[in-house]
């Protein structure tokens, strides 16, 4: 059986300023640290007020993740939909003590809400997940 939790997050920044070059590295820019540790004060809440249950992070960590995240930007064409995917993905899976390698489905919506750009994310713990049948590759 398949669990579900629900919530909202800060919008990530763009993958623009995400990184930065410090010397020959690249490295998370202050916004995407800054981002990390809201998403992080804000999930670790959800869990202390029993929001995201810990049954649901241990099933998480059985079996396989299903992503579904709404992004309500400002506007409709400055951003793309992906482009904050992975430090969103990132953040939320750090924070929760999963390994974001167990993420196997993904859907993104694109919204607009000027006065409000968020996040809207549905993570559900799927108990089991069919592979297609696995092929040997030579």
């Amino acid at each position: 059986m398949a669990m579900l939790v629900r919530f909202t997050l800060p919008m990530p920044p763009s993958i623009n300023s995400q990184y930065v070059t410090v010397g020959n590295r690249r490295v998370l820019s202050r916004e995407a640290q800054v981002y990390k540790r809201q998403v992080a004060r804000h999930l670790q809440q959800l869990q202390r007020t029993q929001s995201i249950p810990s049954l649901f992070i241990e099933q998480a960590n059985a079996g396989y993740i299903a992503l579904f995240i709404d992004f309500y930007f400002e506007t409709p064409l400055r951003r793309d939909l992906d482009g904050g995917l992975k430090i969103a993905q990132d953040a939320i899976c750090t924070t929760l003590g999963v390994n974001d390698n167990r993420v196997v489905d993904i859907h993104l919506v694109k919204r607009i809400d000027p006065l409000n750009p968020r996040i809207e994310v549905e993570m559900e713990a799927l108990a089991d997940w069919q592979f297609e049948d696995e092929r040997i590759v030579y």
